[in-house]
């Protein structure tokens, strides 16, 4: 589990394709403090640490993950937002996020407005229902609140310190990120009724 706040800006160092894809990710973790085995949000993916080195891990991602994530574009030198897991010590900044993404958006528009950048955000059609203006949504693992929402369409804000320090500086439209939808509109829309059709 994770909170959505970006802890280190990472960048693919390899990409071997095999039964599943290893990848190789340079950090500025200190890799001595992560074990084997670990979780670490890898732009809002949860992937398990298979192999490290001083300075970069290694993860592995199944045809699945491929095709339900953006990672089956990363190249060398991809950037990619980072986080290592919630623990109970620490402070909640962002929202939930559990690593478990729902699907592919499409940014749809970049302009600058005062010091910040606004994006205009296209999510698939299945997810629209389950994001509300001032909610919450994970975009490449990065916590953000929802200004308004325009159907197709969503926006954000991304302050300066986001934008400098995450891979969102430099996204232009076109460009694909990970999104998960907010868990409580999940299960919410999960319990409720579903609508039958007249007769």
């Amino acid at each position: 589990m994770f909170t959505g706040l970006i802890s280190d800006l990472g960048r693919v160092r390899s990409i071997a394709k095999g039964g599943d894809t290893r990848i190789s990710i340079a950090t500025a973790y200190a890799m001595d403090s992560v074990y084997m085995g670990a979780s670490i949000a890898c732009s809002g993916v949860c992937l398990t640490v298979t192999e490290k080195g001083p300075d970069w891990f290694a993860v592995d991602a199944s045809e699945e993950t491929l095709s339900c994530t953006t990672i089956g574009g990363w190249r060398e030198g991809t950037a990619i937002n980072l986080e290592r897991p919630l623990t109970l010590a620490d402070e909640l900044g962002g929202h939930l996020v559990f690593g478990h993404v729902d699907g592919v958006a499409e940014i749809a528009d970049r302009r600058e407005e005062s010091d910040s950048i606004r994006f205009t955000v296209k999510p698939p059609a299945e997810l629209a229902r389950f994001i509300a203006p001032k909610g919450c949504v994970a975009l490449d693992g990065i916590s953000l609140t929802v200004n308004e929402v325009e159907d197709p369409a969503f926006g954000v804000n991304i302050i300066p310190h986001t934008a400098e320090n995450t891979s969102f500086g430099g996204l232009a439209p076109g460009d694909r990120v990970n999104i998960e939808v907010d868990m409580l509109a999940r299960y919410v829309a999960r319990l409720l009724p579903q609508s039958r059709p007249e007769k």
